[in-house]
């Protein structure tokens, strides 16, 4: 699997473990889809199988460095990891924190998701998972407002799932992109409130901060973790699992 980098679609995330091709796309809707969207995501499930056979190819692209070793040596000392704006899942008092910088409209991210979750369920209640945002795509800022805006009527997790769900639709490469906010639909968002709050200055200023921790952390791809500050040295559901579980063993 490769990662969304800062250089934009041509190096965005190409998943090339056999398992995570399969899973990414097989998922349970968290909310009911209007017939428009389900009609679309039939559509991109598709060309996405035939896709996946191509994608078998590319095994030969692995892991590229895509931190900043010399900003994440101490990272584990440094307050841009976890800040208190930072929506939080799992319990807040877990002995292990799983740091993601995350994009929305990231498909490496989104393929990663169901594993970040499996995680959670191995080590239930001692794990939680610090979500940062990094916005490396033309669509991502958009989705960000949303989710900033969701949390703020309580609807973060519904409203992250259905991005998630249909981010071909809304994050495609190569073709128009849907609305991003038609895809949220019954979700139970007040989107006539969601779309003023998207807008506040404090959502604007939790952007900023991300971006500059992005800066701070070395961040160059998506998804990129730390566990208990800790860096992923080497890229992969197995690995990341095993570096948690190596930190819950220790706590």
């Amino acid at each position: 699997m490769r990662r969304c980098k800062t250089d934009g679609f041509r190096h965005c995330a190409v998943a090339v473990f056999v398992l995570c091709g399969v899973r990414r796309y097989h998922f349970s809707p968290s909310a009911p889809l209007s017939e428009e969207v389900v009609m679309n995501r039939r559509t991109i499930l598709v060309s996405t199988g035939i896709a996946t056979v191509g994608i078998f190819g590319l095994g030969a692209y692995m892991y590229v460095p895509t931190v900043d070793k010399n900003a994440v040596r101490n990272a584990a000392d440094e307050t841009f990891l976890v800040r208190s704006h930072a929506p939080v899942l799992g319990p807040v008092d877990a002995p292990v924190t799983i740091v993601e910088f995350f994009d929305p409209a990231c498909e490496a991210c989104r393929a990663f998701h169901p594993y970040v979750k499996d995680i959670m369920s191995n080590f239930e209640g001692k794990v939680r998972v610090v979500l940062r945002y990094a916005n490396f795509h033309p669509q991502s800022e958009g989705a960000i407002r949303i989710l900033e805006a969701a949390r703020m009527q309580g609807k973060f997790e519904v409203v992250l799932e259905r991005l998630l769900e249909t981010q071909p639709l809304w994050a495609p490469h190569g073709r128009a992109a849907d609305s991003v906010w038609s895809v949220i639909a019954g979700t139970g968002l007040d989107i006539t409130r969601a779309k003023k709050d998207a807008l506040l200055p404090e959502v604007t200023r939790v952007l900023d901060q991300d971006a500059s921790d992005v800066k701070a952390a070395g961040v160059k791809g998506t998804p990129t973790f730390f566990v208990n500050g800790k860096s992923l040295q080497e890229f992969g559901p197995q690995q990341l699992y095993e570096l948690v579980r190596s930190e819950v063993e220790d706590n």
